[in-house]
C-alpha cells in the first residue's frame, strides 16, 4: 500500500511517502502564503525524491490548519443559524453566550430557542413543535442564511428531535448545510453546541479547501483516494471531512505525536515537536495522544470533542532571538517560513534560534560564516533558555515521576542538543518529517459518549451497545470492519441522577478500508 502524508504547518509543508511501514522518501518544502501552491509543490518533491509513478500511489492523507486558522482570525466564516432545542428549559444560557464578541458578530449571532429536547435518560423535556420550527426556518431564509446548527439537549442519549428538525429545516431550505451537535460534540450542552455552530460556520470554507487538495492531487496526476487526519490521530475520507471541518482542530500536533510513535517504536513516551514558530508538547499513552479531559477552547471558544492535551509555547526553528536589559528573550515572534530570506546563516538580518544552533556546531545549515561573530557567551545564554523553555513543558506534560523518555521531532529539533529534564532523548530518523509520517500511517476511528440508565440496560448490555455504535461509526468514517479493535471504554457513575445513570465513552479504531 503507497501513501503519501502530507502535513501543513506555518513554516513548512512536510510530505513523505511511504511502502507499508517504510518510508521512501521525505521533504520540506516552504508553506505559501495561499497554502496550496506548498502542497502542491510538496507533492512534486516527494514523488520526484521517491522515484516513484504518481499513479502508483494509492492513498492520500492531509493534515491542514486550514479551518484552525479561519477561527483565529475571524476570517471566511459562514453567516450561521444556532438553533437550540430545548424550551422551556435553558432560555437562561442562550446560544454563544460565553463568544468573544467578535466571533459573534464575525458569524452574525443568529440564535434561536424552540421546543424539545430530551432528559439524561430519554424522556422528553417537551415536544418537537413543527410549526415554531417552520417560523424559524422562515426568518432564517428571509436573512440569506445557507447553514444552520442545530443542537438538542441531551441529543447523545436520543438523536430523534435532531434529526427531524433537520428533515424541516432541509425541505423548508434546500441546499443548506445542517450540523447535527450529536455527530460532532460530548454530553455537555454548551460546549457540544459550541462545537456544532464552529462545525457549520466552517462548511462553506471545508468545501472549498477541500476540492482544491482535490484538484492539487489530481493535478499531481495521482489517482488514490484522498483522506484528512483528525484530531485523534486518526483519519476521515475527504466527503466525512467536508461536512466535519472541526474535527481537523490540533491535528498537526497529533500527526507529530503519531509519527513519533511510529518512527521511535515507542508507545509511552512525552513527545516535543518543535517546528519554524512553535514547541507543541504532548504525552503518548499506548502510541496515540492522551486526551484532554477538560474542555479546550478554540479561538476563545469553549468546544468539548476530542482534542490531544498538547501544550504549546512560542519557540521553534525561525524564533526571534533578542537581548533586553532583563535577559536573552526567544520567541514568540517567528519568521515563519520565510526563514530562508531573513535567518543570518541564509543571508538575511533577522537573529533567529537557528542561526544560534548553527554557530554553535550542531547544525549545518546556510552559511556558516555568517554568523561566526556571534560570542560564545551569547550561543550559551540563548541555549541555556531554550533548553528551560522546554523542560518547563515537558514537566507540565508529565503525570507521574516515571522516567519516560523524550522523543524530539519537527524539523526545528535541531534546538536540542541534551537530555532534557534529566529524561532520556530520542531522535528518531526522518525526525523532521514525523508529523507527514503520522498523516501517513493514520488510522480510522469512531467514538460515542452516551449516559445509560444501567437500572433498565444493565452495565453489560450498555457497554455493548456502546461499543457497537463506535464500530459502526467508524466503519462509516472509512474503517474496514474486521480490522477494528476497541482502544478506550470509559463509564463513569453519575451519581447525582437517578436510575443508576453511568456515561460510557467507547473509541474504536481500524486500519483504512482499501477496497
Amino acid at each position: 500500500m503507497i501513501r503519501i502524508g502530507i502535513d501543513v504547518g506555518g513554516t513548512n509543508t512536510d510530505a513523505v511517502i511511504m511502502n507499508g511501514p517504510e518510508v521512501i522518501a521525505g521533504v520540506k518544502s516552504a508553506t505559501t502564503a495561499d497554502v496550496m501552491s506548498g502542497v502542491v509543490n510538496a507533492l512534486r518533491d516527494v514523488l520526484a525524491a521517491s522515484q516513484m509513478d504518481a499513479s502508483a500511489v494509492d492513498f492520500v492523507m492531509i493534515g491542514t490548519t486550514h479551518f484552525t486558522n479561519a477561527v483565529v482570525q475571524r476570517r471566511d466564516l459562514a453567516q450561521t443559524a444556532a438553533v437550540r432545542l430545548g424550551l422551556p428549559a435553558t432560555a437562561s444560557l442562550p446560544p454563544m453566550v460565553d463568544w468573544p464578541e467578535d466571533l459573534k458578530q464575525a458569524i452574525g449571532n443568529h440564535a434561536y430557542l424552540a421546543h424539545g429536547g430530551n432528559e439524561f435518560d430519554g424522556r422528553v423535556i417537551s415536544p418537537l413543535d413543527e410549526e415554531e420550527l417552520l417560523r424559524i426556518a422562515g426568518d432564517i431564509k428571509a436573512k440569506g442564511i445557507n447553514t444552520i446548527a442545530i443542537t438538542s439537549v441531551f441529543s447523545p442519549v436520543s438523536t430523534d428531535f435532531e434529526k427531524r428538525a433537520a428533515e424541516i429545516f432541509e425541505k423548508a431550505l434546500p441546499g443548506a448545510h445542517i450540523t447535527l451537535s450529536s455527530e460532532i460534540g460530548r454530553i455537555g450542552l454548551l460546549e457540544r453546541e459550541n462545537a456544532a455552530i464552529m462545525n457549520a460556520c466552517l462548511r462553506d470554507l471545508s468545501a472549498h479547501v477541500i476540492d482544491a487538495f482535490r484538484k492539487a492531487i489530481s493535478e499531481a496526476g495521482i489517482r488514490g483516494k484522498f483522506f484528512l487526519t483528525q484530531n485523534d490521530g486518526t483519519l476521515m475520507d475527504a466527503a466525512f471531512a467536508e461536512k466535519f471541518p472541526v474535527l481537523t482542530f490540533a491535528s498537526g500536533p497529533t500527526n507529530s505525536m503519531r509519527g513519533a510513535a511510529f518512527l521511535s517504536g515507542v508507545s509511552d513516551a512525552i513527545v516535543v515537536d518543535i517546528g519554524g514558530t512553535t514547541s507543541d508538547v504532548g504525552s503518548l499513552q499506548k502510541g496515540f495522544p492522551r486526551q484532554a479531559t477538560v474542555a479546550v477552547e478554540v479561538g476563545g471558544v469553549r468546544t468539548n470533542f476530542r482534542m490531544p492535551d498538547v501544550f504549546s509555547i512560542g519557540l521553534g526553528g525561525g524564533s526571534h532571538v533578542v537581548e533586553t536589559e532583563s535577559g536573552i528573550k526567544v520567541g514568540p515572534v517567528s519568521v515563519g517560513y520565510r526563514i530562508q530570506t531573513e535567518a543570518l546563516v541564509f543571508g538575511g538580518e533577522t537573529l533567529t534560534t537557528t542561526d544560534i544552533t548553527v554557530a554553535a556546531g550542531n547544525a549545518k545549515l546556510g552559511e556558516p560564516s555568517k554568523v561566526s561573530h556571534l560570542s560564545a557567551d551569547l550561543l550559551q545564554r540563548v541555549q541555556a533558555k531554550i533548553h528551560d523553555m522546554l523542560e518547563d513543558c515537558v514537566e507540565r506534560s508529565r503525570l507521574s515521576p516515571d522516567p519516560l523518555p523524550v522523543i524530539v521531532v519537527g524539523g526545528g529539533s535541531i534546538l536540542v542538543n541534551r537530555p532534557i529534564a534529566g529524561l532520556e532523548v530520542i531522535k528518531p530518523s526522518h525526525f523532521g518529517v514525523a508529523n507527514a509520517v503520522g498523516a501517513a500511517i493514520a488510522q480510522v476511528s469512531g467514538e460515542v459518549d452516551r449516559v445509560y440508565a444501567l437500572a433498565e440496560m444493565g452495565r453489560e448490555k450498555s457497554l455493548e451497545d456502546a461499543k457497537t455504535r463506535a464500530i459502526d461509526a467508524a466503519v462509516a468514517a472509512g474503517a474496514a470492519r474486521e480490522s477494528i479493535e476497541i482502544v478506550d471504554v470509559e463509564d463513569v457513575p453519575l451519581a447525582y441522577l437517578p436510575g443508576n445513570a453511568t456515561r460510557i465513552r467507547v473509541k474504536a479504531v481500524g486500519e483504512l478500508n482499501a477496497r
